[in-house]
């Protein structure tokens, strides 16, 4: 069972033998570890599972650590001590068990034989654990970047898994807040990173999960944060528990936010099933969106489910515009799976025979052939929403004022290289933001010299 959940920043320069003569300037987040880390060893786990930003992350897994021993030290950051723990391989596969039996995807990372090395996102916090806690077990989880519903859901395996193998488990969300408050911190300054950082640990205070999972996706990314997902996996561990919250410090000495809670569950609550709440709010955004999309987006949804379950293509939708057969157009086609993107993929210019193809074409693309997903799994098929982009003809501009991110997409070529960004993006507010993404998309640098071109595009849903 799930004993604690607690939330623990990991700057190196709280480790005395780091920090030195900055110690100081974190007093109070070393008092808050050392209060955290008492509470930890009065809980008596057996067993602390560690969601860390700074290990193997993917877009659309998890990796959970199944090497029999662990061990690493802050040497980079100047102390040379090296900490070595035991893995709890039972419930390591009893999570991934658990976590495959929902749909998750789940990867026991044992390439590196019987040893593997520890990120300062475990070291910093578990530095802190007193010598009674050297002999508990680990399982090490690298926070992931999907959709939050399955991060959550992921949690709730983690707890699934602790309850099967009788096992006393804290549950640490290791991760810093906002990067981005100025002051020493080498990420600069965004008004949405106190915003962020007061929010977010307001609704921590109240153990008020919704409030944190609805938290505006822009005001997270715009924040820098590295510890919101490692939070959300937390959260899903303690889901369906009444939960007493105490936030023990907040702080933000080096212009990033360093907070320190514990979350402790005091008994069942079936009105704070939050995961299924999630999934059944999910599926009915789903559901509505197909009630009302669009012929175009019909036709790519179909060609996906067809190509994905090997049936053969079904006719065209018999309301789709009559332009489909006879124009021709550079098309784009998106999927998202709860609000992330699961594959995108398109053409400037029309490369069928017409938009229908093009359509058919991209679509298939899109799920199968995005080299920054796997493909699409039929069992994903319910889940997913697709939007297209009909471009039109691309047109030379001279400069950014020419530019606007919510009318116009915009193409930015240096010889062969070319990147694209389309309009209308969620969080990107400027032509700067849009031609520096535009321009990492196809690898210029942003001092190179770049020819610019806007086009227009009509979107169906």
């Amino acid at each position: 069972m799930v004993v604690l959940g607690a939330l623990a920043p990991h700057p190196p320069i709280i480790v005395p033998a780091v920090g030195r003569e900055e110690l100081p300037r974190v007093r109070a987040p070393r008092a808050a570890m050392e209060t955290l880390a008492e509470a930890v060893a009065a809980a008596s786990p057996a067993t602390v599972v560690v969601f860390t930003p700074h290990g193997n992350v993917f877009a659309d897994r998890l990796m959970i650590t199944a090497t029999p021993r662990v061990e690493g030290s802050l040497a980079r950051f100047g102390d040379p001590t090296v900490h070595r723990w035991e893995t709890d391989l039972e419930l390591a596969k009893k999570i991934k068990e658990e976590g495959e039996r929902v749909g998750l995807r789940i990867e026991l990372l044992t390439a590196h034989g019987t040893q593997a090395a520890l990120d300062h996102g475990v070291l910093v916090p578990l530095s802190f654990f007193p010598a009674s806690l050297r002999t508990v077990r680990l399982v090490v989880v690298g926070m992931g970047l999907l959709p939050l519903p399955y991060l959550y859901r992921f949690g709730e395996c983690v707890a699934a898994a602790a309850a099967r193998c009788d096992r006393r488990t804290v549950v640490l969300a290791s991760g810093d807040l906002s990067h981005r408050l100025g002051g020493e911190s080498p990420y600069g300054y965004d008004p949405a990173g106190p915003e962020f950082d007061r929010r977010l640990m307001e609704l921590l205070g109240r153990a008020d999960v919704m409030g944190i999972l609805s938290l505006p996706r822009d005001l997270v990314e715009k924040a820098g944060e590295c510890g919101y997902r490692s939070l959300v996996m937390m959260l899903g561990s303690l889901d369906g528990q009444a939960v007493e919250a105490r936030v023990l410090s907040y702080e933000a000495p080096f212009g990033i936010g360093y907070g320190v809670a514990l979350l402790r569950p005091t008994g069942p609550a079936p009105d704070r099933r939050f995961g299924e709440a999630l999934r059944a709010t999910q599926m009915e955004k789903v559901r509505r969106r197909r009630e009302n999309e669009s012929p175009y987006v019909r036709l790519a949804r179909e060609t996906v489910e067809a190509h994905a379950t090997g049936r053969p293509l079904p006719p065209e939708p018999p309301d789709l515009p009559p332009e489909g057969a006879t124009r021709r157009a550079g098309v784009f086609v998106s999927i998202k799976k709860a609000g992330e993107l699961r594959g995108c993929i398109g053409t400037i210019l029309p490369t069928r025979r017409n938009i229908i193809e093009e359509i058919r074409a991209n679509a298939v693309a899109a799920a199968f052939n995005d080299p920054r997903f796997e493909p699409v799994e039929p069992e994903e098929l319910p889940e997913l929403v697709y939007s297209v982009d009909i471009l039109g003809e691309p047109e030379p501009v001279t400069g950014l004022k020419e530019l606007d991110p919510k009318r116009y997409g915009v193409i930015v070529s240096r010889g062969v290289r070319q990147g694209l960004l389309l309009p209308d993006l969620e969080g990107i507010d400027t032509p700067e933001d849009q031609v520096a993404i535009a321009r990492r998309k196809a690898g210029i640098g942003p001092d190179e010299e770049v020819q610019l071109a806007r086009f227009e595009v009509t979107r169906y849903y």
